[in-house]
């Protein structure tokens, strides 16, 4: 990383750190947006991090863990104060307990990110803002600063594998911790339009479907939060049947989305989903963390071949739906 400055101010309570990329503004933008490519630096290295939720939005939040060489984790947040899409973000970073709550032994920071054009591609200036100087000395003593620049020498690489993250990969799955996994795919279409998609009764049917062979005759879409859903599968001609329902626990279109999901007929615990769509150059990245009641169930539902299922239906979804809109 073409490291330009770092500059503690005590007087101002700031640190500040400034780098230079030889790619355009929005490559970088855009790696900070996917919490995929954010995990490969953000954890300097030894540390890597792991993102269980990043909304980059106004009013958005992300929470991460970094995991130590022997299985230590720390546990952090941002709230996102202000964003000006492939300029500027602002968040509220702070520590939290393995229970997500923030720590009220560490302190809270202002943490704001500009993203500008430079001679030979883009800078990209990251200013921590301070409560206290017994704050800014506590954390820089616990090595903040070493951290911050340890990560961010790791975005070059990050930069330069685009085929990790290039529009025609099918969607892929990562497990978060002993319950999550996370499903990533880039989808070629507008944000608003493939919200549509997830939300128009009409459009559903035409791709969330699966597998060839299956139709889907009722499609009950969750309108408000606190509504239910109801989708149901059938193999064409008649055969077989199944289904899902749950409850619609928050809604922020076009970017985010909760629900809870249970199949029809049966007594176990509902899963939580939660839906992120973010637009980047190639698109919107489309991004589906589940939470299972345990290990076992999750690893029994991935087994049913249900990231290929997804599959499936996400390169429909592009060219039966956003490539006729």
């Amino acid at each position: 990383m073409p490291l330009t400055s770092v500059d503690k101010d005590l007087d101002a309570l700031t640190l500040t750190i400034v780098a230079d990329f030889p790619v355009p503004v929005r490559r970088v933008w855009d790696a900070y947006a996917d919490p995929r490519r954010l995990e490969r630096f953000w954890g300097p290295p030894g540390y890597p991090a792991t993102f269980t939720r990043h909304d980059l939005v106004p009013g958005g939040r992300s929470t991460y863990y970094m995991t130590g060489p022997d299985g230590e984790r720390s546990h952090g947040y941002w709230d996102f104060l202000a964003v000006d899409p492939g300029r500027s973000f602002e968040v509220r970073d702070g520590f939290t307990g393995a229970d997500g709550e923030p720590d009220p032994d560490m302190p809270t920071m202002l943490m704001t990110t500009r993203f500008e054009e430079a001679p030979g591609g883009s800078r990209v200036t990251t200013t921590t803002h301070f409560p206290g100087v017994e704050d800014l000395e506590k954390l820089l003593a616990m090595g903040m600063e070493e951290g911050m620049v340890s990560a961010l020498s790791q975005v070059d690489d990050v930069l330069a594998d685009l085929a990790s993250f290039a529009a025609d990969r099918s969607a892929e799955a990562q497990l978060l911790g002993d319950t999550q996994v996370r499903v990533a795919r880039l989808v070629r279409g507008p944000v608003e339009l493939v919200w549509q998609a997830h939300h128009d009764p009409d459009l559903l049917r035409r791709w969330m479907l699966g597998p060839d062979g299956w139709t889907m005759p009722v499609c009950e879409v969750a309108r408000s939060v606190g509504d239910t859903y109801r989708n149901e599968w059938e193999q064409e001609g008649g055969g077989e049947r199944f289904g899902f329902t749950g409850e619609l626990l928050e809604s922020v279109p076009p970017c985010r989305e909760v629900t809870t999901e249970r199949m029809i007929g049966t007594d176990g615990p509902a899963t939580l989903n939660e839906l992120t769509l973010t637009p980047v150059a190639d698109g919107t990245l489309l991004v589906l963390v589940v939470t299972y009641p345990d290990a076992a169930t999750r690893e029994a539902v991935l087994a049913t071949g249900m990231v290929d299922g997804m599959e499936t239906s996400y390169a429909r979804l592009e060219s039966e739906v956003l490539a006729r809109v």
